[in-house]
């Protein structure tokens, strides 16, 4: 067999992705806080257990991957399922399925691939086989599971949140594909760093997207000399490859995460144009117009947030009004938001503000609560000082009392910083009057 031979047959194969996708923990990438020493899925894989899972991240983050190595390593039967194209009669099928099984002594795991394109039937469908034990499920979504899992099935659910990978996982992930894909590793293939580090980039923390890019590209330098076995890969050839990928708007490709990344980045550089631009790109490919809705909630807290409290207030208003009305009137609805909120002065402050008190509770754990500022319902929580010292700020004019709200172990520094414009400059003034230490400079 040529290497032209070869090169031709391996085009039949799976996708690099596919190829190499892990088997086992020890393979997986990233997600440490996971699948580390001692963590969750770690301890719940050496130990053969099984529960009900979301697992929720991003795409390429190994939602798939991590579901097939956990059901591996349980001794169940395993069925998976696409939400985009199963019914309830699939569902309803695998859970009489898992009765029988439960009646030999066997467990079944049920992988549901997107679940957050489950509407509310087909989740109502799983609750009570879930609740009763007779399957266990594991749910993968890119979607908050807050906005589109439905309680009763959450609450019996352990939501894993995963995170995009690391620069250093996906170099770790393009070094064991380059010696242990069937295909990859009949070559000698050279990339400088520069170009590891173009591709990693590329992938915006997506290692299917990274595999696929890196697919593509070898199978276009390849098409140039078929005959080599070695050759080099530069950031052109990179570039070329992914502009290769066909540009129609897939709301299960990467396409998609691409063009709501520029929605958000749009709205956030406060240019309404380009904002209203790639909402409309979303829409004319048929994008769910609540998921665009969702976004700019989130956002409308996240990066404007006081700087202007009404965008929030209207954000809120257009996600109903999307949802009572739909298309194709409610795109009128979402290009008000999205040109209102692009308009608006921005702020991350409370958001940071966020961050830095999740940081400081991660380093230094739960803090007492200050006894003057626990409540004393009873004589004995009075008898054990609790409220003692309390100042009522009502009891001035100004509705603001002088004293320590924070516990003996503070957080570094000043968690809110509110910026000097829009709403959040009246803040600004009332703070830096009420804590001047905590405000000035």
């Amino acid at each position: 067999m040529t290497e032209k031979t070869l090169f031709t047959s391996s085009t039949n194969l799976p996708p690099l992705a596919a190829r190499m996708r892990p088997r086992e923990l020890s393979h997986f990438a990233g997600q440490e806080h996971l699948v580390g020493e001692g963590k969750f899925v770690h301890n719940m894989i050496g130990s053969h257990a099984l529960f009900s899972l979301v697992l929720w991240g991003p795409p390429g983050t190994g939602k798939t991957t991590l579901a097939r190595i956990i059901a591996d390593s349980g001794d169940a039967i395993f069925y998976e399922l696409s939400a985009v194209s199963a019914s309830v009669k699939d569902v309803r099928e695998i859970i009489r399925k898992a009765i029988s099984h439960q009646q030999m002594g066997k467990k079944t795991l049920l992988f549901i691939d997107e679940i957050h394109r489950f509407n509310k039937s087909q989740q109502d469908a799983l609750l009570h086989a879930v609740e009763n034990g007779e399957i266990v499920m594991i749910g993968a979504t890119t979607e908050n599971p807050s906005f589109e899992v439905i309680s009763p099935l959450l609450s019996r659910c352990r939501i894993l949140k995963l995170q995009a990978l690391e620069s250093n996982d996906l170099a770790k992930l393009i070094v064991r594909a380059m010696k242990e894909d069937i295909v990859l590793s009949k070559y000698k293939i050279k990339m400088t760093k520069d170009v590891i580090s173009f591709l990693i980039m590329s992938s915006g923390g997506d290692a299917r997207k990274m595999y696929n890019t890196l697919d593509i590209t070898v199978q276009l330098v390849r098409g140039k000399d078929a005959g080599s076995t070695s050759f080099s890969i530069t950031k052109d050839d990179i570039s070329t490859a992914l502009q290769e990928r066909a540009l129609l708007y897939d709301k299960d490709g990467d396409y998609h995460y691409d063009t709501i990344s520029a929605f958000i980045k749009s709205v956030r550089g406060s240019d309404p144009d380009a904002a209203v631009y790639w909402m409309t790109v979303m829409l004319e490919g048929g994008e769910d117009p609540l998921f665009i809705a969702r976004r700019l909630l989130i956002l409308a807290s996240e990066d404007i947030g006081n700087a202007d409290p009404q965008g929030l207030v209207i954000a809120n208003a257009g996600f109903q009004a999307v949802k009572s009305i739909g298309l194709p009137e409610g795109a009128i609805v979402l290009a008000q938001v999205t040109t209102f909120l692009a308009s608006s002065p921005k702020s991350n402050a409370s958001y940071m503000a966020l961050n830095k008190a999740r940081a400081s509770i991660r380093d230094t754990g739960f803090q007492n609560v200050p006894l003057h500022l626990r409540n004393a319902p009873t004589d004995v929580m009075k008898q054990f000082q609790y409220g003692l010292g309390y100042k009522y700020p009502h009891n001035d004019e100004s509705g603001f009392m002088e004293q320590d709200y924070m516990p003996e172990q503070r957080p570094d520094g000043t968690l809110y910083r509110p910026k000097k414009l829009g709403y959040e400059k009246f803040i600004y003034e009332r703070l830096i009057k009420n804590w001047p230490d905590r405000y000035k400079g």
